[in-house]
């Protein structure tokens, strides 16, 4: 498990450990693991600490049934206020990372003809809101990968579940949000009012990161998993509006132009 030491994924480390799962957390920092017995460096940036880490887990176990990966943090900035350097910080980790553990795993997976890999998503991965492009940017991209690396690795009796929880009571709207430099122009709108809203949403958020931990592991038990899993009602209402939306426009474009569907478009 990726980025255990914070959020969901320490609350999904804890709760596989108290079902008696022997639970390999890593950390950039292991000092935040120190409850852990199984506790390795590991740093989503660095190909060779994917790899060491990896190998480890191999070797003190033999095997990697379950994935997680959780190391990830958000950035808050309208996209006229994003450096390319924000954004390539973003995507490092949220992407490139998830990516860097996922294909150092794979092989062991297939090996073993079976496994799970849960990706950590989130409602932002499919409904994005204004001022947190550049998390939405890495979140739909995650879901674009996976949903593409479910149906690659199924042969071998792998599975892939997104999870994409609301909002949860853990750190991410704290110290693991990050924000670029703001412009004036954008303080009275919503991507500017969205900075004081995760600023006083912090800690306060409606729901419980342990109750989130069991759903996941359930869906880990599950013999036919679900490909996405929302959490939380926030979420579950925000996808079912964003894809009724999308139907309704859908629908309203083909009344309108039913040529759309004639791909034999003359010039």
């Amino acid at each position: 498990m990726t980025g255990a030491g914070s959020g969901l994924g320490r609350a999904v480390a804890e709760a596989a450990r108290a079902q008696g799962d022997r639970v390999v957390a890593t950390a950039r920092d292991t000092s935040v693991l120190a409850d852990f017995d199984d506790a390795l460096t590991l740093d989503v940036h660095n190909p060779r600490s994917v790899d060491a880490a990896v190998a480890e887990t191999i070797h003190r176990h033999e095997r990697i049934d379950v994935l997680v990966n959780n190391a990830g943090h958000g950035l808050v900035g309208a996209v006229e206020e994003l450096s390319d350097d924000d954004l390539r910080t973003v995507l490092e980790t949220n992407v490139f990372g998830v990516l860097r553990t996922t294909r150092a795993v794979l092989p062991h997976l297939r090996a073993a003809r079976s496994g799970h890999i849960v990706q950590m998503s989130s409602v932002g991965g499919v409904v994005a809101n204004p001022g947190h492009a550049a998390y939405a940017t890495s979140k739909f991209a995650l879901e674009g990968m996976s949903e593409a690396l479910a149906a690659e690795v199924a042969p071998w009796g792998i599975r892939v579940t997104l999870v994409e929880p609301g909002p949860f009571r853990t750190q991410f709207a704290g110290r693991s949000m990050r924000y670029s430099t703001p412009l004036d122009v954008y303080a009275d709108t919503p991507a500017g009012q969205l900075r004081q809203r995760f600023a006083e949403q912090d800690g306060r958020q409606p729901n419980d990161p342990a109750q989130a931990a069991r759903h996941i592991l359930s869906a880990v038990d599950d013999p036919a998993p679900p490909l996405r899993l929302p959490l939380g009602p926030e979420a579950a209402d925000r996808i079912r509006e964003k894809l009724l939306a999308q139907t309704a426009e859908l629908d309203a474009l083909n009344t309108r132009s039913p040529s759309i569907r004639d791909t034999r478009f003359s010039f």
